[in-house]
This record gives structure tokens, C-alpha cells and sequence, in this order.
């Protein structure tokens, strides 16, 4: 005969009950077990609390039930932002992430509005995109330290299929040539391309399930592609250029490698299409602006030779020795100069035995070749000039300005 101080001693222990349960472990981030236990608890309070509602006569009430829903939703989102947060590996979030669709469509099935709980899910993925750039630049770390920054040789037809089948090139002045031949980019250019296709093939497992649109998966990935792009891989290639002792035919190489790069991006748009048929055409689709961090790179790897030829030839200068009191000039140039201009020799000579198509790499090299050698004249005719104002030159004699201007028109020839 007291009901109503039954029903009252039952909601308060129950209320006291879904505290606890609500109480995620501390480590429950760690592994994927600790989420589903928590999820587990939460999913069996209210199972049980939804079956005494349809068996009984005002022990539970919807209303009672719905403020404890809204309760306890709450809390778990709080919590699953806080745990997911200190998650650093991608497989692990992308789990997380189907234990929480799991836990979301169970309630849904119950009655329970579950919306809040998708629009974290949102969140989480952000979350994720960004283990997963992590991640990438580690691989694409390793790709470029170790790559020989050589063009690809290629000793028959199988090798030259296997490395079309893995990076959209087309050459058909290549391919008449007889084997062996080469490739005119290094390894890294189709394994950095097979690893954009991977990261995007990533982001596409999180998508699944979240009952999105697909203009809205579209828009997802490319989003994140084009964080991958423009800041991950970029990070990379500028590491990679402003290294210490990068060396010419490697700058040379990373400017062709990029060319291609970039010339690919168009494939990864189809290859983001062919995924979620969202047409390019469609409204609001991002484009990949990829092609900018291969301009860049592309830029730095160009000011990257100008600047080391102009300090070889401050190293070379350096050994420049003239006596500016000598009676009689020498009878040819001096030493340090002509080993200079041997070293531009050789150094240009780079530049013209460069593989390729005929087009775009003589064109490409050569106009940076032009520019290295108009940039290196220009950096040698100041620094000579320099020799000859110096502060402490106090004097000069009619000898030393004629070995000046011997070697001065070595460099003209």
C-alpha cells in the first residue's frame, strides 16, 4: 500500500544507478574493450528501464525516462569528447566510430532520439582526419628519405605496366623507345601518389554508416585530401629541400617529380568521384588545390639551386689570392677561377643530360638551368667587382689589374 513512496525510492536509486554507469573508466581510451563495456552498461540501464516502462502500470513514466535519457546523453557525449581527444591512433578512432554508430542505432531502436550523438560523431571525425594526417606525414616521411632522387630505369614491358598501373603517365615517345629506358621521375612520385589514393580510401571508412549524403562525403574528403596536401606533404618536400646537403641532381629531380605530381592531381579528382559520384560540375564541390604545394615546392627547390651555386662560388672565391702590387701579370687565368668555371661546367652539364619527354623536361630544366647560370654570372660579376673594392686594396698596380682583367674574361668566354 505505499506506491507512490515505492515509485519515489525506485526513480531516486535509479537515477543514483545511472550516475555510476554514466562514469566512464579513467583509461577507457586505451582500448577499444573500455569503450564498449561503457557503452555496454549504458545500453543495458536502459533497456531495462524501456521494458519496465511497457510492463508495469507508473513505475517508469516516458517523461521520467526522457529526462534520464537527456541526462545521460549528455554525459556521454561529454565524456566520449574527452577520451576521444587523447586518441592518437587512426584504426582505433575509426572503431570507436562504428562502436558509437552501434551504440546510437541499438537506442534509436528503442526510441531514444539519438541525433546528438551523429552530430558528435562529426566532430570526432575531424578527430580523426587528424590522426590520420599524423600519420601520413610519417609515411610520407620515409618515402622521401628514401628515395635515390634518380629517374626510375626500366629493363622490360612487365616493370614499365606495373609503374603505369601505379601512377597515371603517359609518354609516347617513351614508349617507342627501346628497353632499357627510364622513367623520367624518381620512385617517390608514384609511391606518393598511392598514398594520397590510401589516405582517401581512409577517410571514405569513416564516412560509412553516419547516414550522410554523398555531396557530403565528397565534400569531406576532399577537404581533408587537400589539408594532406597542402600542409602534410608540403611540410615534407620543404623538410626535404632545405636539407643539409641536398644536392643539385637531387633539387633537379624533386622540380621534374613535382611537375608530375601536379599533372596527376586531375586523376585524383576523378579517382574522389568514381568513389562518391559526385560530379565536379555539382555545386559547392571543393576542388584540390594540390597543385599549389607543388608550385611551391617547385619554387623552393629553384631558389634552393640558386642559392647553393652562389655559395659554391663564395667557397671558390674564397682561395682568390691576388698579389695588387704585382709587377707582371700571370700568363693565363687564375687557379681558383678556373676550377670555378669547371665546376659551373660540370655542375650545367646536370641540367642538359636530364631523361624525359622532350617538352616539358628540356623546357623546364633549361629554363632553370638559364636562370641558375644568368643568377650565378650575375652572383660572381658582384662578388669579383667586390675583390677589387675592398677596403683594405689600397693600391694597385698596372700588373694586377691586367691578371684581373685575364681572368675576368675567362669568365666571358
Amino acid at each position: 500500500g505505499a506506491r507512490e513512496t515505492f515509485e519515489s525510492y525506485y526513480r531516486k536509486q535509479r537515477r543514483k544507478q545511472a550516475r555510476l554507469v554514466l562514469q566512464p573508466p579513467s583509461n577507457m581510451h586505451e582500448t577499444l574493450d573500455g569503450y564498449r563495456k561503457y557503452f555496454n552498461q549504458i545500453v543495458g540501464f536502459f533497456v531495462v528501464e524501456d521494458h519496465i516502462l511497457h510492463t508495469t502500470q507508473g513505475l517508469v513514466t516516458r517523461a521520467y525516462l526522457d529526462e534520464l535519457w537527456e541526462m545521460a546523453l549528455s554525459k556521454t557525449i561529454a565524456a566520449l569528447r574527452t577520451h576521444s581527444s587523447y586518441c592518437s591512433d587512426p584504426s582505433l578512432v575509426l572503431d570507436l566510430k562504428n562502436l558509437i554508430v552501434l551504440f546510437a542505432d541499438t537506442l534509436q531502436g528503442y526510441g531514444f532520439p539519438v541525433n546528438q550523438l551523429f552530430d558528435m560523431l562529426l566532430e570526432i571525425q575531424d578527430q580523426y582526419s587528424e590522426t590520420l594526417l599524423k600519420k601520413w606525414s610519417g609515411v610520407f616521411r620515409n618515402i622521401l628519405d628514401s628515395d635515390n632522387y634518380s629517374p626510375i630505369p626500366v629493363c622490360n614491358e612487365d616493370i614499365y605496366k606495373k609503374i603505369v598501373g601505379q601512377f597515371p603517365f603517359q609518354d609516347a615517345e617513351l614508349e617507342k623507345q627501346p628497353f632499357p629506358k627510364k622513367f623520367p621521375f624518381s620512385e617517390f612520385v608514384p609511391k606518393v601518389y598511392n598514398q594520397i589514393k590510401e589516405f582517401i580510401y581512409a577517410c571514405l571508412k569513416f564516412s560509412e554508416d553516419l547516414h550522410l549524403s554523398s555531396t557530403e562525403v565528397d565534400d569531406m574528403i576532399r577537404k581533408s585530401t587537400n589539408l594532406l596536401l597542402t600542409r602534410t606533404l608540403s611540410n615534407c618536400l620543404q623538410n626535404v629541400i632545405k636539407r643539409k646537403n641536398v644536392g643539385l641532381t637531387e633539387l633537379v629531380q624533386i622540380i621534374i617529380n613535382t611537375t608530375h605530381l601536379e599533372k596527376s592531381c586531375k586523376f585524383l579528382e576523378e579517382f574522389i568521384t568514381n568513389i562518391t559520384n559526385v560530379l565536379p560540375e555539382t555545386v559547392h564541390t571543393t576542388k584540390l588545390y594540390g597543385t599549389t604545394t607543388f608550385k611551391d615546392a617547385r619554387h623552393a627547390a629553384e631558389e634552393e639551386i640558386y642559392t647553393n651555386l652562389n655559395q659554391k662560388i663564395d667557397q671558390f672565391l674564397q682561395l682568390a689570392d691576388y698579389d695588387w702590387m704585382a709587377l707582371e701579370p700571370g700568363s693565363r687565368a687564375s687557379d681558383y677561377l678556373v676550377d670555378l668555371i669547371g665546376f659551373l661546367r660540370s655542375t650545367f652539364a646536370v641540367f642538359t643530360h636530364l631523361p624525359g619527354d622532350v617538352d616539358v623536361h628540356s623546357t623546364m630544366s633549361g629554363k632553370v638551368a638559364q636562370t641558375a647560370c644568368m643568377s650565378a654570372c650575375k652572383h660572381l660579376a658582384t662578388s669579383l667587382l667586390q675583390l677589387l673594392l675592398e677596403a683594405d686594396v689600397r693600391q694597385l698596380s698596372l700588373g694586377a689589374l691586367q691578371q684581373f682583367n685575364l681572368d675576368v674574361e675567362e669568365c666571358e668566354r
